[in-house]
């Protein structure tokens, strides 16, 4: 069975952040946008439903947290290269992201970690396959 995913982040100006994906190269696929949403394509199976706090807050009765105060989730993002991931990081900075953390090279991963716009934080990453330490 193939899965899609959808991720639902709350936004505070939709169309800010549409600008900022954008920048970043994602799409958006129009029959899922309105005044209230928006969804970003990732990949054919990965979806970023982009959505205005009010409306957000309709599917669910708990608290939308403040993502520059807490994390409320790290968006994990695989990119084909560790220049890619540069790029990637470089380009979310042009638009106004905030790099989180120095980037951090583990041998068989590079990772950097940026905060979008809303605080969501985004971690591009390339993990070289050749390198992945043996199971325990």
């Amino acid at each position: 069975m193939s899965r899609k995913i959808f991720i639902n982040l709350p936004v505070q100006d939709l169309d800010r952040s549409v600008a900022f994906f954008t920048a970043l190269g994602f799409s958006f696929n129009p029959q899922f946008t309105d005044a209230n949403a928006t969804c970003m394509v990732v990949s054919d199976d990965i979806f970023v439903m982009l959505l205005v706090k009010p409306f957000f807050q309709g599917f669910t009765p708990k608290p939308i947290s403040d993502a520059h105060r807490q994390t409320e989730v790290l968006l994990a993002l695989a990119m084909d290269s560790r220049d890619e991931v540069d790029a990637f990081v470089a380009k979310a900075v042009a638009a106004g992201a905030t790099v989180t953390q120095p980037a951090r090279d583990y041998g068989f991963m590079y990772q950097q970690s940026v905060a979008d716009l809303d605080g969501h934080q985004w971690e591009p990453f390339f993990m070289a396959p050749d390198a992945v330490p043996p199971q325990a």
